[in-house]
């Protein structure tokens, strides 16, 4: 468990977050230590326009209970939750997912679950599609009927194979989609306020933040601009899959957790640690 972090370690500045699904805490967590933090949402999130199909899953859920579950996002349980609650079988729906074995891709979907009161069986230490693959394929699944909730935006069928070829059946489910465009005028004003030396540090907590990054600004020619203010600001990463994608576009990562603990709570203490050794710039000007 990571050590509580001092009270305003990160007094006078100002941290950039890109967090969408989780940001009201993270901004929170950051508050709390006395951080000016800039929010920009990566994109907004919204349900399904169509609720028939989810509807119609978590049915089949309580008709008859996975044997096993595959969360992918905490935002996605929750608003699974959400609409078993709007039809009125919250419960019925708790009460079948405490029967299946559940399978989560990192931490989030296990605060998810543990919010209606259960638990994990197992935690990828990867917090990636591929990492779940990987647990899977030291798990029994012959003859298993299999929940898979998915997030948007991604490929998913890959996971989708690997788990079907260990003999289990696929019943997926996505809750909710992104809307991209409403987000792009917010990301265009963080590009420039890094680029203008407005920002002490950015924290990153999903690979998909900087790829949205560099599509965003590409798409607005802005890529040079945002690789401007990247240079000139602090990155603070969360975890090994968010350094694998800032290499991979020719950035580094300056602040990472300690222990190996990819969290929140672990990158604000590593942020605090590393800023403390200069004065705020952002709050200069």
């Amino acid at each position: 468990m990571a050590a509580r972090i001092p009270a305003e370690r990160l007094n006078g500045y100002r941290i950039l977050i890109l967090e969408t699904r989780e940001e009201a805490q993270f901004s929170r967590l950051l508050s709390e230590q006395g951080a000016d933090v800039l929010q920009c949402p990566m994109f907004a999130i919204h349900d399904a326009p169509d609720p028939a199909p989810i509807e119609a899953w978590i049915g089949r859920c309580i008709a008859r209970p996975f044997d096993d579950l595959v969360l992918l996002t905490g935002e996605g349980l929750r608003r699974l939750v959400k609409l078993a609650r709007r039809i009125g079988a919250e419960q019925d729906f708790i009460r079948a997912l405490g029967q299946a074995r559940k399978f989560a891709r990192g931490p989030k979907p296990g605060r998810a679950l543990r919010e209606i009161g259960l638990e994990p069986q197992q935690t990828t230490e990867k917090p990636t599609s591929e990492g779940i693959a990987e647990m899977l394929s030291q798990i029994d699944l012959e003859g298993h009927r299999l929940g898979l909730q998915l997030y948007p935006d991604k490929d998913h069928s890959a996971l989708i194979r690997a788990v079907t070829a260990r003999g289990a059946s696929v019943d997926a489910v996505l809750p909710y989609v992104y809307d991209a465009e409403a987000a792009d005028a917010n990301i265009m004003t963080a590009i420039e306020e890094m680029a203008n030396g407005r920002v002490d540090a950015i924290a990153l907590t999903n690979l998909g933040q900087i790829r949205r990054l560099i599509e965003v600004a590409r798409t607005k020619g802005s890529e040079a601009r945002l690789r401007e203010g990247l240079a000139k600001t602090p990155i603070a990463s969360v975890g090994p899959a968010v350094s694998d994608e800032l290499k991979a576009h020719g950035l580094r990562t300056d602040i990472y957790p300690a222990n190996d603990a990819f969290f929140m709570k672990p990158l604000i203490s590593a942020m605090a640690l590393a800023l403390a050794k200069a004065p705020p710039r952002a709050a200069a000007r």
